[in-house]
């Protein structure tokens, strides 16, 4: 994906947008990889990214002709695409989605600390997005996990102690813990 010019995307994202199915292809085979990986990668089950991308290339398919390159570049609209339906998927499907919080975050620090444009680069993550990741990193894991949870996939306290096998307690005092830790560490960022 790297090697293909944005203005190369942009030429089939108009093509598509007057349903040229060779162009479609083309732009599936330059950027399916891409956008697969960001998608297993909020999703981590290889079968729910699968379907992510599917119906974000349907979505895309659809949606071409809306496409404005003034807005976004056409990678960086085709990623926004992939996160939406990822997130819709979470919120949908009531399925255990294990968070290997370890991988997971070093996979979010590659990225964030990465030269190279990622997907998270391209949906132009702020300052504080990269202020609170990197404080989340910091966490234990099992604290980390437990805020992921209630606040990443939107749980109640007691549905995150049902996945995590946990008592209520347990995961009220870690999430307050680690609301504070994250407070703590957010604000010796602002200041240095």
């Amino acid at each position: 994906m790297s090697n293909i010019e944005p203005t190369q995307l942009k030429a089939w994202l108009a093509a598509v947008a007057r349903k040229d199915a060779n162009a479609f292809r083309s732009l599936y085979d330059a950027t399916s990889s891409k956008l697969f990986g960001f998608a297993l990668r909020i999703l981590v089950k290889r079968e729910l990214a699968e379907e992510v991308l599917q119906e974000s290339f349907v979505s895309i398919w659809n949606n071409a002709a809306s496409y404005q390159a003034s807005m976004a570049a056409p990678m960086t609209w085709m990623t926004t695409i992939v996160r939406n339906k990822a997130f819709d998927l979470l919120r949908r499907v009531d399925a255990t989605v294990e968070i290997d919080a370890d991988t997971f975050d070093k996979d979010v620090m590659d990225a964030l600390e990465s030269a190279d444009p990622t997907p998270i680069e391209s949906l132009q993550l702020t300052q504080d997005s990269k202020a609170l990741a990197r404080c989340l990193a910091k966490l234990e894991g099992l604290h980390r996990q437990a805020i992921a949870l209630a606040f990443y996939h939107d749980l109640s306290h007691s549905e995150v102690a049902e996945q995590m096998k946990l008592p209520i307690g347990t995961v009220k005092t870690w999430v307050r813990r680690g609301l504070e830790r994250l407070r703590s560490c957010l604000s010796k960022m602002e200041r240095a």
